[in-house]
């Protein structure tokens, strides 16, 4: 008896430390939160207010602090003359802060809510920057490149005379030839496998939507050589067809790019279909 009661007593004490424990971390992160909530707290008491003192903090580069001032100016409405301004430094916020997402849907809001606004052009081309800073390399899915694509030139069709038109050509170009790129890439891809048909279509592709980039002359060399491995894989029949895009290829790369520097290898290649499709009219009078 006396043993089970001193195991009793021994038990109560270290649960009471251990409360006695609890309760000082408690109260120490109690502590913690209230300071950092106190260090957060906005104040201001009017949009102005609100407004200048977001300029203050994104002119320091403290992005977030600044988007959440700007933000604080819209509990007073968005229809008093800090509004537009506050809505346009918020996105703003948001890019310098590289949350491009946030950016391009704020940029969004600005243009649709403050449609008169002489800075709707510079919204919307910034917008369309935040696509191009989103765009990936070329193994990723170019989703966003496209995106960027579509609205730099919207941009561009829309405000031919903006400032920054030189810009966004720039950008559109760019964006472009990646998206070649990652075609072009896969129709290499595909050819390393050996699968010609689908390595063609895809130098085809690079050539049809893509023919100012650097690399349209690589697809029509590409595709005149898949289109030769490829009717090495068909049956007789379809041979001939096949030859003949290849030749077709190579008379549109000597035509469109007489200086390139792929000119004496497309000619061999150009010279091999035509002698296999002459060889194969020649043996067979069906074809």
């Amino acid at each position: 008896m006396i043993y089970g009661h001193c195991a009793f007593i021994g038990l109560s004490l270290l649960d009471r430390l251990r409360n006695y424990f609890m309760q000082r971390k408690t109260i120490i992160l109690f502590l913690l939160i209230a300071g950092c909530s106190g260090s957060g707290r906005l104040n201001y008491d009017s949009p102005s207010e609100a407004y200048e003192k977001g300029m203050s903090y994104f002119e320091d580069g403290r992005y977030i602090r600044a988007s959440q001032y700007f933000q604080g100016v819209f509990d007073f409405g968005r229809t008093h003359e800090w509004a537009a301004e506050a809505q346009l430094y918020l996105a703003r916020s948001h890019y310098m802060n590289r949350d491009y997402i946030l950016a391009a849907s704020e940029y969004t809001r600005f243009s649709q809510l403050y449609r008169a606004d002489a800075r709707v052009p510079d919204a919307e081309f910034e917008r369309a920057m935040t696509f191009y800073k989103r765009s990936p390399q070329i193994e990723l899915d170019q989703t966003n490149t496209r995106r960027g694509v579509e609205v730099f030139n919207l941009y561009i069709q829309r405000y031919s005379d903006h400032d920054s038109i030189e810009v966004a050509v720039q950008r559109v170009g760019e964006l472009r030839r990646k998206l070649a790129d990652k075609q072009f890439h896969a129709g290499k891809l595909y050819e390393r496998r050996g699968l010609y048909q689908a390595a063609a279509l895809s130098y085809e592709v690079v050539f049809d939507k893509f023919p100012d980039t650097p690399l349209a002359d690589d697809a029509l060399l590409g595709a005149t050589r898949c289109y030769i491995e490829y009717s090495a894989q068909s049956i007789a029949a379809r041979q001939p067809e096949r030859l003949q895009k290849a030749i077709t290829h190579y008379q549109r790369l000597l035509d469109l790019f007489p200086d390139s520097e792929l000119i004496d290898e497309a000619r061999e290649l150009g010279t091999q279909a035509e002698r296999e499709l002459d060889e194969l009219l020649s043996s067979n009078s069906t074809l």
